[in-house]
């Protein structure tokens, strides 16, 4: 992705077009960040086996002017053995987005899948430092494919709306 740094200065694209495209991050934010341990001290002992963990991930978008957006990426992370919660965390983390420059079409996959994979470090860090200061391991989330979220989504999409037009 281009930013402010990489534009020419005062250089035109080739077609006449004076805009180069650019995504820029203007904020980024906690917006909500949960953790419970609902069994410690109890669920703080050792134990034979790791507990599993449950991952759900979900990015929203929404406009705040023409070209600046507001992208959530929200995290919730389940640690279970065998029917006792161990811990529960959830993160939304946002970020305020500048984009311009882009055709249309490409909108919707800057918002879902490259806005998305800016923050999800930041909120990974979050997440492994929430349940390191709950008395566990961090948790280090493997990397997320938004490109692959995206285009599941859009499948889903698709059906639903065939199904409803059936």
């Amino acid at each position: 992705m281009a930013s402010k740094d990489d534009a020419p200065t005062g250089a035109a694209s080739g077609n006449g077009d004076a805009t180069q495209p650019s995504l820029n991050v203007l904020a980024q934010y906690v917006k909500d960040l949960s953790f419970e341990s609902p069994g410690a001290p109890n669920s703080l002992r050792g134990r034979d086996k790791a507990p599993g963990i449950a991952i759900n991930v979900n990015v929203n978008a929404n406009p705040l002017s023409d070209k600046q957006f507001d992208v959530n990426l929200t995290l919730n992370a389940k640690a279970s053995f065998d029917k006792e919660v161990l811990f529960n965390v959830e993160l939304v983390y946002g970020g305020v987005f500048a984009i311009s420059g882009f055709p249309q079409e490409h909108m919707l996959p800057l918002l879902f899948i490259e806005c998305p994979r800016l923050l999800f470090p930041f909120a990974r860090q979050i997440i492994a430092e929430a349940t390191r200061n709950g008395g566990f391991p961090p948790l280090m989330l493997d990397p997320i494919d938004f490109a692959q979220m995206f285009q599941q989504k859009l499948a889903e999409d698709q059906a639903a709306g065939k199904a409803k037009a059936s």
